[in-house]
């Protein structure tokens, strides 16, 4: 999927169409006023989801995470087998408890020394750990704390965020006991549950409510504040050293051995009269599903910080050629959606051939991102450092831009009577109106009599960016054909 052909998310599929992309009538989008959808429904939609609370369900394999999921859940949603590990990934769902809209995490089982997949399982869980807003450890209460319960609650201590500990598996009075003895684990009163029958599960739930913050970790600062920055790049591209020159001090470790940095490095650094919060990331070696090991943890977080981040900066190495890690890298946020600067490090080192030779290889190599910021910089020196700030508000503006439905749609039918579609299979499709559904990236629907092929779509948003602008921020552009009426009669 490129930034040209990307398709729309669920949520804006069941705002704008039927489950197969099709719409039937003008008549069903009178809500369409000048500034897109009437109540913002679909251009709030990711910040929707990421409003609700997240609640994460951890524990070893086997202690009933999934069974109590599906008891929060009040349905059968999460695969539950007797064989421990049938759960691998991390599954969100959406929940509702006393009014109160959550998401809930169920996780695959968390085992501290574990190796090959069960080290990839256990990484997910790890990650939804350091993500949730509320913590809730599974344990079972009829085999009692074990030495990989221990660990789980050793890390869990550390977390500055509420957990919750439920004694699973508590079927009846006599199990009381064992479940006094989870007090050992130091988090707190353990809650006696039975997921399989439903004992108590209304008393945990009263509980996890209680410890939801009034909005998640993620949106604790509002947009007025610090805009939030991921520092990302392969190894050794010098992506600490721009956050150390950047802060003024040695906030991020510096090595010559690629690799020095494996945790996301948070820092808050004034930029041209402005706050930001940079957060330098791991080098991306190789895709999160090819990595195993230290690699594979680290890639999983630098890839949360892509997500969690507003704008990234790219940092490429100008000494040396664009490499495929280069472009998958940058390929990877243009994918996720996110504001987009690419910053071109070591400038001090490149001579006139090396600068030709690099507007070449950005000709041919970046040619899905022409729209990308680009600054050239030296984190060594501090050259063109200051360059950064301005570029990234640029890239996030062109993130947060609007363009109401009237003025797009005059420009849209200037631009179809100059160029029509093309013609597919005899047929040629009509474009009939267009809407901007949502920011964040910015998002283009267009309603058609007819399918519009990849290349028309591409000449269209190239067109729509000589005219908006929309400079450092990826558009995506989708299609709703008009669904054909029966005939009368038949």
């Amino acid at each position: 999927m490129t930034e040209h052909d990307g398709v729309l998310d669920g949520a804006l599929d069941g705002a704008l169409a039927g489950a197969d992309g099709t719409w039937s009538d003008e008549s069903e989008f009178a809500v369409l006023d000048a500034d897109g959808i009437a109540g913002d429904t679909v251009e709030t939609d990711g910040d929707q989801a990421a409003a609700q609370p997240v609640v994460a369900v951890v524990g070893r394999p086997n202690v009933g995470k999934s069974t109590l999921v599906n008891r929060i859940l009040g349905r059968r949603e999460a695969v539950v087998q007797d064989t421990p590990g049938v759960t691998r990934d991390r599954i969100a769902y959406d929940a509702t408890w006393s009014g109160r809209r959550f998401t809930l995490v169920d996780t695959g089982g968390w085992e501290p020394d574990a190796v090959g997949m069960r080290s990839s399982v256990s990484a997910q869980a790890e990650l939804a750990m350091s993500t949730a807003d509320v913590v809730l450890l599974v344990v079972d209460a009829t085999v009692g704390a074990t030495s990989t319960d221990e660990a789980v609650a050793k890390v869990l201590r550390r977390a500055r965020r509420p957990v919750l500990l439920a004694a699973n598996k508590v079927d009846d009075q006599r199990l009381m006991a064992e479940v006094a003895s989870l007090w050992s684990l130091g988090l707190g009163e353990p809650h006696p549950v039975s997921a399989l029958h439903g004992r108590s599960s209304g008393d945990l739930l009263d509980e996890i409510v209680a410890a939801l913050p009034d909005a998640p970790r993620e949106l604790d600062g509002p947009v007025s504040g610090p805009r939030r920055v991921a520092l990302v790049g392969k190894p050794n591209v010098g992506k600490s050293s721009l956050l150390n020159k950047l802060t003024g001090q040695d906030r991020a470790v510096v090595d010559e051995v690629a690799g020095t940095t494996v945790d996301p490095v948070d820092s808050l650094v004034e930029l041209d009269g402005q706050t930001w919060r940079f957060v330098d990331t791991a080098g991306l070696r190789k895709r999160v599903q090819t990595a195993s090991g230290t690699e594979y943890y680290a890639s999983l977080r630098t890839k949360t910080a892509i997500d969690a981040a507003e704008v990234v900066v790219v940092l490429l190495d100008a000494g040396e050629p664009l490499s495929e890690q280069d472009l998958r890298i940058v390929s990877t946020v243009a994918e996720s959606g996110r504001a987009l600067v690419l910053a071109f490090n070591k400038w001090d080192l490149v001579d006139d051939e090396r600068r030709r030779r690099l507007d070449r290889e950005i000709d041919r190599g970046l040619v899905r991102v022409p729209w990308a910021e680009r600054v050239n910089v030296s984190a060594l020196t501090g050259r063109a450092v200051r360059k950064l700030a301005p570029a990234m508000r640029t890239a996030l503006d062109s993130w947060d831009q609007r363009v109401p439905t009237g003025q797009l749609n005059g420009w849209l039918s200037d631009l179809v009577a100059a160029t029509p579609p093309p013609v597919r299979g005899g047929k040629q499709p009509k474009v009939l109106f267009a809407t901007q559904a949502g920011i964040r990236p910015p998002t283009l629907v267009l309603f058609t009599t007819g399918f519009l092929e990849a290349g028309y779509r591409r000449f269209i948003e190239r067109k729509f960016r000589e005219r908006f602008g929309f400079t450092g921020s990826p558009v995506r552009l989708g299609v709703r054909v008009r669904e054909k009426k029966p005939r009368k009669g038949r």
